[in-house]
């Protein structure tokens, strides 16, 4: 099944379901899909304007980039399923003798680092759209400031869902010295976006109110 193209409350009776894909991983790339086109939007509504002339060439530059960000997103709401179903059955392998339990810690190491693949991949889209989003709400059109900053916190809620899958595959990883770098990269996404997409909102918010 494509997860991305399949009608939104399909998905999200799948996602309710006990089936193990979609899950969180999947949510969060569509979600940060979602406030990338939110972000997108407000630059589409700044081009063509005359009153925003002198940034109509920023816009479209940054729609290009967003652009690629919603399609890139969307992929990985498939690349995560993919990775995951492995995963699954590694888990449900035998560990009854010792050959058994030394190749399924094999196997485990191999597809817990291909699950984490993509949720990190998750999170610096999302660290990449919330930094476009910075400049659409700056730069771009005030009737649709409201979207940038739904956008901001849209992706922000992403960033943060992806890096939870992060973190629970690399904590069950052996191999300590690759998860900690694993661990270190997300922790310096989440350290340093949140924040950034929370100031767009809140000035957003002191916009409108």
């Amino acid at each position: 099944m494509g997860f991305s193209t399949v009608p939104c409350n399909e998905f999200v009776e799948v996602l309710a379901s006990k089936a193990p894909v979609p899950g969180g991983g999947g949510a969060s790339a569509l979600v940060g899909a979602i406030g990338t086109a939110l972000g997108n939007m407000v630059g589409s509504l700044t081009v063509g304007k005359k009153k925003y002339a002198d940034v109509e060439e920023e816009m479209y530059a940054l729609k290009e980039k967003a652009d690629l960000l919603q399609k890139d997103l969307l992929v990985l709401i498939e690349r995560d399923a993919e990775v995951f179903e492995p995963l699954a059955k590694a888990y449900g392998m035998p560990r009854e003798t010792e050959e058994e339990k030394a190749e399924k810690a094999r196997v485990m190491e191999i597809v817990l680092k291909d699950a984490c693949s993509v949720p990190m991949e998750i999170m610096e889209k999302c660290c990449e759209a919330i930094d476009l989003i910075v400049e659409f709400a700056a730069k771009g059109s005030a009737l649709a400031i409201s979207d940038a900053g739904v956008g901001a916190a849209f992706c922000k809620a992403a960033l943060k869902g992806a890096s939870l899958n992060v973190y629970i595959n690399t904590k069950s990883m052996k191999d300590h010295a690759y998860a900690e770098e694993l661990n270190a990269k997300a922790d310096a996404m989440l350290e340093k976006y949140p924040p950034i997409a929370d100031k767009v909102f809140d000035d957003v918010l002191a916009r409108l109110k």
